[in-house]
């Protein structure tokens, strides 16, 4: 995973314990509804499998998970025919019943279908903003 370039990092503070960010984290990817997505790029992982709560071992659509750290880390890989990636979603305290979740992305994009790729999703902002979506919703969801 350290392999792989870095590509950015987006990051939030929450009004909550890094245990329910860690909750609220692993229940929005294991809903996140990417499996139709997951199958048109051809993700290595397109489905949903392995233990739950999300552990080592456990797929959810485009990504397997690598690394669970419970209310710390929690790192996925992926890969299909344009790209292989890395998201690592980072917990800290941030004073009392505060924390801050930070996602870091990598990736590479081989060749000419992957430079298109890249351009499409990086380029264009769609990236950041999934990222963001994302943050939100684990904010959101932890703060309830």
């Amino acid at each position: 995973m350290s392999q792989l370039p870095y590509l950015d990092e987006h990051a939030t503070d929450i009004a909550a314990d890094v245990d329910a960010v860690w909750t609220a984290l692993l229940a929005t990817l294991d809903r996140a509804g990417m499996a139709g997505y997951a199958r048109i790029v051809g993700c290595a992982d397109y489905t949903a499998s392995g233990p739950r709560p999300l552990a080592e071992g456990s797929t959810i659509p485009g990504f397997r998970v690598v690394t669970a750290l419970p209310a710390a880390e929690l790192a996925l890989e992926g890969r299909h025919r344009f790209s292989s990636y890395a998201l690592i979603f980072r917990i800290e305290p941030d004073g009392a019943g505060r924390s801050r979740l930070r996602a870091e992305s990598r990736g590479v994009f081989p060749g000419l279908l992957g430079g298109v790729y890249r351009l499409l999703v990086i380029g264009t902002g769609g990236h950041v903003v999934a990222v963001r979506r994302l943050l939100s919703a684990v904010r959101r969801r932890s703060e309830a």
